[in-house]
């Protein structure tokens, strides 16, 4: 029988319908005994956590990101919702153009609401531009993405970051009463059964109220503790759980750690998911037994009386009635902008004797910061946990130096039997340029696993770097295919000189992701091997449409025009290679060549030396160079650069 959800139904329906003790439950079940709470909690902010397509007041918009140069369009479409992507050209007309249809919307709207879609791959995709609460609604880049290298339409929705979102992994759904209260199956099975007694039904469920005061603060904190948004790393999962595992009424430290720079060195940041992690460092919190529902009724929305009184209940003499001429959060837990979400302001719950003098809600610019470099604590759990401490000083690279030893030794010493940190550590020596430890490591986590995939990528990754490009391929072709997967065999496959077997893979890659920018691009090359100079150009201006800053695909186009004698066009992709990616020698290489073609050479000789800079070890960068100055009568510097050329021939003879 299928369950029906009328609350004057419930109890008779749920006898006929056993439910597993440990079974989540469609929300609606939990309605049927607590209407009342249902219907205000579909009010707040968790309530209203993800929702599937809906749009904000003011979905038809414009946006010009002039960091990034693109034009954003926000349409509604037949009652569906858009995000639209367009650069201006060389011709001075649209190009790169992107359409991608709002599939779920991540937020309340309390603060803001930023749009997903899924990819044909089944992903979950980010779109870049988000709707903001402040000044009355309004439309401006997401989290992250006012910077020139934004992510655009390819930032992927991990399952971790939905945990906070959503109430389901593959699907964004709002936070329901699970998330505090546990799966429901026992629960609503006891009070359907007719025959549980009242105190049954309610052990078969989580009360927070009901738990210790470090309990109850874990169910929030679950969500709400967040030490930083900057690579850091903040927390890491432990490898034995899931990313929905975490059951209201355990440990949060046996699901996370969580992780902060050495106390006082993080100054007075502010950042978005702060709640829990500034609460903490409040005078008031350390010295009581609060916990967050203190002052939040997480049933219902926010009331500003409810704060006051709650304040009131420990500071009752405060302020006279007569002289509080706001609320006590004015003064004490004031608004503040986050740092890392730059268009949102929210209540800082850092609870202050004193507000700050300064403007706490000017307006911000998104800061591209260096990352972190330095040690790193645990913050919580207080009991000390050394295998992930060892692991989170090199997971973001903040202290390789001293991660790595110690990380080695701490799993030496435990022998886990998990993956997990075997690949953690070859990535660490990976990032550290240690590719040979990197492979060792990684080998040792596909014992452990031979379907781990990520070790098997990476695994690929450092072949490569070491010249082991037979085995690379071998592991490339039994492993399961994916876009990924298939664009760097597709590759290898190039670089060998498998032309047909390369085409073969590429088109398998864009088949399962025709989003596969880097596919397009290689795809690009296979045709122009073959002699597709139009085909090649499709290839290549494809590859731009979907990543416009896909440096590589900016200069074969650029060399491509060039051999067409497009100079003026080809300069204009040269540029745009260059301005994505300064360190491209490639790209200053093909770019100082066209502009020998071009006659300006004072500025073609600026870019050989710039190519030559980044890639001292290319013979064809200083052959080139010289050439120029040979032309240009600096015999001296000539003969310099074909010596440099000389001997960077026969290092390459000697490697090989």
């Amino acid at each position: 029988m299928k369950l029906r959800q009328a609350g004057a139904l419930f109890a008779a329906c749920l006898c006929f319908v056993p439910i597993a003790a440990a079974q989540y439950v469609d929300s609606a079940i939990c309605a049927g005994c607590h209407r009342e709470i249902a219907r205000t909690f579909s009010q707040t902010g968790m309530g209203r956590s993800a929702s599937r397509g809906a749009v904000s007041g003011n979905s038809q918009a414009n946006l010009y990101h002039e960091v990034s140069d693109r034009h954003y369009a926000m349409i509604e479409r037949g009652g569906k919702f858009y995000e639209r992507r367009h650069q201006i050209g060389f011709d001075g007309k649209e190009t790169n153009v992107v359409e991608k249809q709002a599939d779920f919307v991540i937020g309340s709207g309390n603060h803001a609401r930023t749009y997903v879609y899924r990819a044909a791959d089944g992903k979950l995709m980010e779109m870049p531009v988000s709707w903001y609460s402040e000044r009355g609604g309004n439309w401006a880049m997401s989290p992250g993405y006012d910077r020139s290298d934004q992510d655009d339409f390819r930032r992927e929705v991990p399952t971790a970051c939905l945990f906070c979102h959503s109430a389901k992994a593959d699907r964004p759904a709002a936070i329901d009463c699970q998330r505090c209260h546990g799966p429901g199956g026992a629960h609503a099975t006891a009070a359907g059964s007719g025959h549980a007694t009242q105190e049954a039904i309610r052990r078969a469920i989580v009360n927070p109220a009901r738990l210790s005061r470090d309990r109850q603060l874990d169910v929030c904190m679950q969500c709400h503790l967040e030490t930083t948004s900057r690579p850091l790393p903040n927390s890491i999962r432990h490898f034995d759980r899931e990313p929905f595992s975490y059951r209201p009424g355990q440990p949060l430290g046996d699901y996370m750690t969580y992780f902060d720079k050495p106390t006082g060195e993080d100054g007075d940041r502010f950042e978005i998911a702060h709640a829990a992690y500034r609460l903490r460092k409040s005078a008031c919190f350390r010295a009581s037994q609060m916990t967050c529902t203190t002052c939040h009724n997480p049933h219902r929305p926010a009331q500003g009386q409810d704060y006051v009184a709650a304040c009131r209940a420990c500071h009752a003499s405060a302020h006279s009635a007569e002289k509080l001429a706001g609320s006590c959060m004015d003064c004490h837990m004031p608004k503040r902008r986050a740092e890392d979400a730059v268009h949102v302001v929210m209540t800082d719950h850092y609870i202050q004797r004193r507000k700050p003098e300064r403007d706490l809600v000017a307006s911000l610019e998104e800061r591209v910061q260096d990352r972190y470099r330095g040690p790193v604590e645990q913050y919580y759990p207080s009991v000390r946990d050394e295998i992930y401490l060892a692991l989170a000083q090199v997971k973001d690279e903040a202290n390789l130096a001293v991660g790595l030893p110690r990380l080695e030794q701490a799993i030496e010493k435990q022998k886990p039997a998990r993956p997990e940190l075997y690949f953690e550590l070859g990535e660490a020596y990976r990032k550290a340029g240690k590719n040979a430890e990197a492979i060792r490591w990684y080998e040792q986590a596909l014992r452990r696993q031979p379907a781990f995939s990520a070790a098997a990528k990476q695994l690929v990754v450092a072949l490569f770097a070491t010249g082991q490009t037979d085995r690379a391929i071998r592991i490339l072709e039994s492993a399961k295919p994916d876009a990924i997967v298939l664009t760097n065999l597709g590759n290898a496959y190039l670089r060998q000189g498998k032309r047909s077997q390369a085409e073969t893979t590429l088109r398998e890659a864009l088949r399962l992701d025709p989003d596969a920018a880097d596919a397009q691009n290689l795809f690009g090359l296979v045709r122009l091997q073959n002699g597709d100079d139009k085909g090649a150009e499709a290839a290549f201006r494809e590859a731009i449409r979907l990543w416009p800053e896909l440096a590589p695909a900016q200069n074969n186009l650029g060399s491509l025009l060039t051999s067409a004698h497009d100079y003026r066009q080809a300069e204009f992709h040269f540029q745009k290679a260059i301005r994505s990616d300064a360190s491209y020698a490639e790209a200053h290489h093909g770019y100082g060549l066209l502009l020998i073609l071009m006659g300006a050479y004072d500025k073609a000789a600026g870019q050989l030396r710039e190519a030559a800079r980044l890639d001292p070890d290319s013979a064809e960068i200083h052959s080139d160079l010289g050439d120029l100055l040979a032309a240009e009568g600096n015999t001296q510097g000539a003969e310099e650069q074909y010596r440099l050329a000389e001997q960077a021939k026969s290092a390459d003879k000697k490697s090989r």
